[in-house]
This record gives structure tokens, sequence and C-alpha cells, in this order.
């Protein structure tokens, strides 16, 4: 394992190379084959994808690439190669969910993001590993930084796949903390956008929580592949979408931030903790201002509200997957993980009046949220407790991505930190819909830390 250093390290670019698809310097097939190099030299030991569909890929890069040399390009990600969770429905790929039921299962049809991304000239390389369902059960994918560690998870293989340089963007999706902890422990950009802010439909994602989101080794890639999602296929049905423009915001200086340490604090050695201060210190000296919990009784007692944000989100989830792990669990021994399954176990015995207080409790805390940020550019905190864990069945807690989740809160998970020698992600938590003015102060603190 090399050292991790965040200000050296720079993942994989694909709107650095649009300029040149222009001027015939470099085409959309050229880009995809040297994906595939690297995808072959390093994927045995890193196992991100399920699945790949590489000779349609090249069709696609092909048919880029003749766009391109025409001056007909459909838009701003035409010719990227993209992973996609293999929770959302491929019509060339099986999509298999990370479970046996659905070994080799192929649809008929794309998921919603996967078409728009198709119509918008994308180049859909393969299927990555999630764990089962995009919950439990870890697949075989290794840490790009270090392959003795997790990748974390759900989104395992799509954080996996862009931190190792594969692709420059790969779909994830969160219920918990599924994108924000595998982008922190695996080098990368991580978006969770505001619930329902992308069209989530053609894929195993019914949960009250569930948010499809985008990894990126930059945040240009990240906001547009985001924006061209929304543009196509909107948000969930009954949302509003995606709110803020083609183009990433500009850099744009909070001028103040609340600081959550959250029920994640305490699991983090002193070392992680002094992280998240130094950099907190390092944005004061640059005139932001930073609120806390030792200043503001507020706050504090919001974050003593956050205690609850993992009770809270086991009981709305848990009630809310009993179907359809039930059936599942009827086709007999095997169908499901015993860990799953020992969960279904447990969820049985919830009822519709706790699951009616929790969802009333979140709507509450909802509310104080945002009461918070009508006086501060968003929440700052850590992306996980600290580096990846050792081992790939530990996938790591997901105690500091829990709150976002619970808040249905854009969130995004910055590439600025270390710990261990690897990667540590800082978090930025800002307003329901206030996706694009995140972006803008994401950018600003990338570019001054």
């Amino acid at each position: 394992m090399s050292s991790y250093n965040p200000r050296e390290t720079r993942l994989l670019s694909f709107h650095d190379a649009v300029d040149r698809f222009r001027d015939g310097g470099d085409n959309p097939r050229a880009y995809l084959e040297r994906c595939l190099e690297r995808i072959e030299a390093r994927e045995p030991e890193i196992r991100a994808f399920v699945t790949m569909n590489i000779a349609g890929a090249r069709r696609a890069a092909d048919e880029s690439t003749a766009r391109y040399r025409a001056n007909r390009s459909l838009s701003a990600v035409d010719g990227m190669p993209v992973g996609i969770k293999d929770l959302y429905e491929t019509i060339d790929m099986p999509t298999q969910m990370g479970s046996p039921i659905f070994a080799g299962w192929q649809g008929k049809r794309d998921a919603a993001s996967v078409y728009a991304l198709r119509q918008s000239g994308a180049v859909i390389l393969g299927k990555t590993v999630t764990t089962e369902f995009g919950f439990y059960s870890p697949g075989p994918t290794r840490n790009p930084f270090d392959p003795q560690r997790t990748p974390g998870g759900s989104s395992s293989g799509s954080a996996a796949a862009v931190g190792a340089g594969f692709v420059p963007v790969a779909i994830g999706s969160q219920v918990v903390g599924s994108l924000i902890r595998p982008a922190s422990y695996c080098g990368n950009y991580g978006f969770k956008p505001s619930l329902g802010a992308l069209n989530r439909q053609g894929g195993h994602s019914g949960l009250s929580q569930a948010c499809i989101g985008v990894h990126a080794g930059n945040l240009r890639d990240l906001w547009t592949t985001a924006h061209r999602i929304a543009s196509i296929a909107g948000g969930d049905p009954g949302q509003p979408g995606l709110f803020g423009g083609a183009e990433l915001s500009p850099p744009v200086k909070p001028a103040s931030l609340i600081r959550l340490d959250t029920a994640g604090w305490s699991l983090c050695n002193p070392e992680t903790q002094s992280r998240l201060d130094e950099a907190l210190s390092r944005l004061e000296k640059q005139g932001v201002e930073i609120v806390s919990r030792k200043t503001d009784p507020a706050i504090e007692a919001f974050e003593v509200l956050l205690r609850e944000a993992r009770e809270m989100t086991h009981t709305i989830c848990g009630y809310e997957l009993r179907w359809p792990l039930k059936p599942y669990r009827e086709l007999g021994p095997g169908s499901l993980s015993e860990d799953l399954g020992n969960r279904l176990n447990a969820w049985e015995h919830l009822t519709a009046e706790e699951y009616r207080a929790a969802l009333t409790r979140r709507d509450e805390i909802r509310k104080i949220s945002a009461g918070l940020l009508s006086r501060a550019a968003g929440f700052v905190t850590l992306s996980a407790s600290g580096a990846a864990p050792l081992g790939i069945q530990n996938t790591g807690d997901p105690a500091f991505a829990v709150p976002g989740s619970l808040l249905g809160a854009p969130c995004i998970s910055l590439p600025l930190l270390e710990a261990e020698r690897l990667p540590l992600g800082l978090q930025l938590i800002g307003p329901l819909h206030g996706d694009a003015g995140l972006m803008g102060h994401a950018a600003w603190i990338a570019g001054h830390l």
C-alpha cells in the first residue's frame, strides 16, 4: 500500500477530454480503450464489476466518436464510460442485485437513470457490485487504495471503479450510508442528491429514503451526470426533480457552516477527529464562520435529536422491507443471507404504530434542520468514522451518513482528507433542493482545502 495524499491524487476526468474529442486530438473510443486497459490490469484484484458489455460499449464509443467528428455530440456526457450499480436495470446486461434469487435475471428495459444516460450518448460499460439488495452481505469488491480493506457498501463496486480509475463516473444509491461512506473510503466525490431529485424507477429501490446518486473523480463530471439524468428522466414521481443549471455552479464561499459531530464522533480515533478539527480551523482562517454545539444551544439540541437517527432509520426501512423480503424468504433456504434473514425476523415484529411514529419524528427533525439551515450555508462533518476497515466483510459504520439520509437532504463527500494514509471524506449537507448551491460551496471548499 502506498501513502495516500489528497493533494496529489487525481482520479479519472471526462470533461477534460471533451475539447480533444472536438479537435480530433482524442476520441471516445480511445478513451474507452484506456479505461479497459486499467480494468484489465487491476479488475482481477479489485473486482468492482459483476458483468460488463465490452462489445456494446465499444459500439457506443464508436458511435460517439462519429458524432464528435461530425460536430453533432448529444450532450456533455456523450462518450463517457459509466458503471451502473447492479440494483438498476440495463436492457443489455443482467440485473442481479447481489442476490442468488436474481442470478442471471435479465430485464427488458433500462432503468430511468440508465435510459437518460444512453439517450445522452454515455457509454454504459458494466454493472458494479452491490451488497445483497443494497443492504448487507458484501460482495467480493476490494478497496482500490488498499485491497486488504473494504470499499464500503452498498455502492461498493461503483465507488471502487471510480477510485481505481476504471471509469470517470458510476451510478450508486443510498438509503442509509451507501454513497457517502464508500466515496470516503475510495477517495472519490460522492453525491446523494435531495430526496427524489433523480428518478430511481427501474430498480430495487422502493424505500422512502432511497436516492440514486453519483460517484465521480471530480465535481464537474458529477454534476453534469446528475443533471443529464434529471433533464431526461426527471425526479421520482411526485417530486420536483433536481434544481440547477446544466453547468456546475461556480465556487461560492460559504459565509457560515454548522459543524455536526453526530453519533459517529465517538467512533473516531483521535487522529480522525483531528482531521475534521484541522479542516474547519483552516476554513475559519479563510473567513468561514463555523458554529457548533459548543457555541449554539439550538445546535446542541439538534445533535441530541440526531442520536435517534439510526434507530429511526432502521424502524422505517425495516418496516418497508418486510415486503418484498418475506416472499423472497418463502422461496426456500439460501434465498436470503443469514444476516438479512435474521434482520427480517426482527422487522416482522414492527407495528404500523411504530412505523407511523418514526415517520412523524422524521418529519419533525427535518423541520428543525430546515430552520437551522435558514441561517447557514449547510452542515459540515466527516463522511466516515475513519479509513476503510480491514477485511471485506465489514463495510464500515454509516453513522456519519445516516443524518443526511434521514433528512432527505443533498449530501456530498469531498475527498480532501486522509487518515491512516488512506482516503477520508469531508461531508457537506445542504438544504432540501439546494443541490446546486451545495455544489458551489463544495467547489470553493475543494479549491481552498
